[in-house]
């Protein structure tokens, strides 16, 4: 049974979630803020982490960030429930390491159409683990087993999902992938689950790591109106 640890500071809004995540088959513990749910998470690993940002003690930027430092929670995904809907916000939750970014008021369906696909992708990403593969694209590598990037030879510390997005455009070099594909097949996202815009956002977290300059990105393009290309006869 997998766990989920719900964090926020409501608890009217914890009742309504844990008891509609109950009611799906997961495991729920919650906690009301940062602290105690870092505290719950190194007594016992969950496989999914549902937080607010806006919370005493430890916001949830900052939680997600600690989760990230510990060698056992890393790899554990983030999905941020909140009302900061800021460009700002979202930015700074994906750079902390989240993989996904839901603004509330939400839907519950919404909500467990991500969650299904944010344990789905951790899953399979379990099983592919169990080869090593070294992928080579232009002055980009990337090393699956250990999950270490390097451009130019340099290492580069990425999230979980920038490793998945980088690890997918490496398998499919100068293809041309629509949001669309990058959502379902890179994240696991059932059709109509998920807006295109997070691709948008973990793109732009990317380009600032791959990229000599993000703003003119010569890596990681964009093709208007189709999607995003991974040039594999770049020379930066």
């Amino acid at each position: 049974m997998q766990h989920i640890l719900l964090v926020d500071d409501e608890d009217d809004l914890l009742w309504v979630v844990g008891h509609a995540l109950y009611d799906e088959g997961y495991t729920v513990r919650m906690a009301h803020n940062g602290t105690e749910a870092l505290q719950m998470a190194q007594i016992q690993r969950p496989d999914l982490v549902v937080l607010d940002v806006s919370m005493p003690q430890m916001n949830g930027f900052d939680l997600c960030a600690t989760m990230h430092m510990h060698a056992d929670l890393a790899d554990v995904p983030v999905l941020f429930l909140t009302g900061r809907n800021t460009v700002e916000d979202r930015l700074r939750g994906f750079a902390e390491g989240a993989d996904d970014y839901l603004i509330k008021p939400f839907d519950l369906r919404e909500l467990k159409a991500r969650i299904r696909a944010l344990l789905r992708r951790t899953s399979n990403a379990t099983v592919a683990a169990a080869g090593r593969i070294v992928l080579n694209v232009g002055s980009l590598r990337l090393d699956l087993h250990t999950c270490q990037a390097e451009v130019s030879g340099m290492p580069v510390q990425l999230t979980p999902a920038e490793l998945d997005l980088l690890g997918y455009l490496m398998r499919h070099p100068n293809e041309v992938c629509s949001s669309d594909r990058l959502l379902r097949e890179v994240w696991n996202y059932s059709p109509d689950t998920a807006e295109p815009g997070l691709v948008r956002w973990h793109v732009m977290n990317l380009r600032s790591k791959i990229e000599p300059d993000p703003r003119h990105p010569v890596r990681l393009c964009t093709v208007a109106r189709h999607g995003y290309i991974l040039r594999g006869d770049q020379a930066a």
